[in-house]
C-alpha cells in the first residue's frame, strides 16, 4: 500500500470504478492524471524530510503518495467519505508510522493554520469553487505557512497575480500578505474528467511581517472595509463610489485622494497596495460596515 500509481486518465477511470467511486461536480472533483505536472508541483514545493505539508482536497492521493515518497510529513483533508476510506486504505503503512493524517471533513470548517504544527507548508490541488475563502483562511492569519504552492483556476491564478489596473478585492488581499508568482499552466486535458477550464501552478511566499501589523488584526479589517467598499462598485470613479460605500463626506474623500496625488477619475482596479495604505491613512477612521464583496 502507499506504493506509485500509474498516472494517466485510463488509471484513474479504472482505479475510481476499482473503488466504486466517482468524480463529483459539484465539489469540484477533477483528479490529477498528468505525471509532467505532479512532478512539476512536487519540484516546486521541495519536500523535505523534515517538513510538515498541509493538503487539501487530496482526492486519490496522487499528490499525497509524492510527497510521501520525498519523506514528508503529511496532513490531509479530504471532504468526500469515499476518498477518505480509499486514502485510508491505501496508505495504511503511512497513517500507522506517523507520517500521515487524515482528518475526513469539510476544510473550511476547520481553523487551517492550527492543524499542522509550525513551520509548515501548503501543497494542495484546491476544489475550484472555494479557493478564495481557503486562501483567505490560510493567510489571514497566524501562524503564516512558509510557502504555498497550489493548483487554481488559470482565471483566479490570473486575478491574484494581477497588476494595477486589473486589480481586484482578491488580488488585493492576496498581495497584501503573499508574493504571487504563476509558474505553469495547465491544460484541462492534465486532469480525469477533464474541467471546462484550464488551470495554473501557483507559488505564494508569505510576506513574514505585513504593513499593518498582527494578520487578521483591526487595522487590517479597517484597509479591507475600504478596499471591498471601493470594489462594489469597481467600474465607477473613486470620487463617486467611496462617498456612496464610505461613511464619509465628497470633500473628505476628494481631499485624501488630493493629498496623495491620487486622480478621483481613477476606478478602483488601477490601485496599488501602497495606494490603499495611503488612502487608508488619508481618511479618517472607517465605521463597521459587513457589507461584502463576490469574489
Amino acid at each position: 500500500m502507499g506504493g506509485p500509481v500509474v498516472l494517466d486518465p485510463l488509471e484513474v477511470r479504472r482505479t475510481l470504478r476499482q473503488e466504486g467511486l466517482r468524480a463529483s461536480r459539484a465539489r469540484s472533483q477533477n483528479f490529477l492524471a498528468d505525471p509532467d505536472v505532479l512532478q512539476s508541483i512536487l519540484d516546486l514545493a521541495d519536500a523535505q524530510p523534515t517538513d510538515r505539508i498541509l493538503e487539501i482536497g487530496p482526492g486519490l492521493g496522487i499528490l499525497t503518495g509524492g510527497l510521501l515518497e520525498a519523506g514528508a510529513g503529511v496532513t490531509a483533508i479530504e471532504l468526500d467519505r469515499g476518498l477518505a476510506a480509499y486514502l485510508q486504505r491505501r496508505f495504511e503503512d503511512r497513517v500507522a508510522a506517523g507520517r500521515l493524517e487524515l482528518i475526513e471533513g469539510d476544510a473550511l470548517d476547520r481553523e487551517l493554520l492550527q492543524v499542522v504544527e509550525p513551520p509548515f507548508k501548503v501543497v494542495a490541488n484546491l476544489p475550484y469553487h472555494v479557493t478564495s475563502p481557503i486562501l483567505h483562511r490560510l493567510l489571514g492569519g497566524l501562524p503564516r505557512p512558509e510557502r504555498l504552492v497550489l493548483m487554481l483556476q488559470l482565471e483566479v491564478a490570473e486575478r491574484i497575480a494581477a497588476k494595477p489596473g486589473s486589480m481586484s478585492y482578491l488580488s488585493a488581499f492576496v498581495q497584501y500578505h503573499a508574493e504571487v508568482s504563476i509558474a505553469r499552466r495547465v491544460p484541462a486535458a492534465a486532469f480525469e474528467p477533464a474541467p471546462k477550464v484550464e488551470s495554473a501552478i501557483v507559488v505564494l511566499h508569505p510576506r513574514p511581517t505585513v504593513p499593518l501589523g498582527e494578520p487578521g488584526g483591526d487595522a487590517e479589517d479597517r484597509l479591507w472595509r475600504l478596499v471591498q467598499a471601493g470594489f462594489r462598485e469597481r467600474r465607477k470613479m473613486l470620487r463617486n463610489v467611496l462617498p456612496r460605500q464610505l461613511p464619509v463626506g465628497q470633500a473628505t474623500v476628494d481631499g485624501a485622494l488630493a493629498s496623495l496625488g491620487i486622480s478621483g477619475d481613477r476606478r478602483p482596479q488601477t490601485l496599488s497596495i501602497a495606494e490603499w495604505l495611503g488612502l487608508l491613512a488619508a481618511l479618517p477612521a472607517l465605521g463597521t460596515d459587513q457589507r461584502g464583496v463576490r469574489e
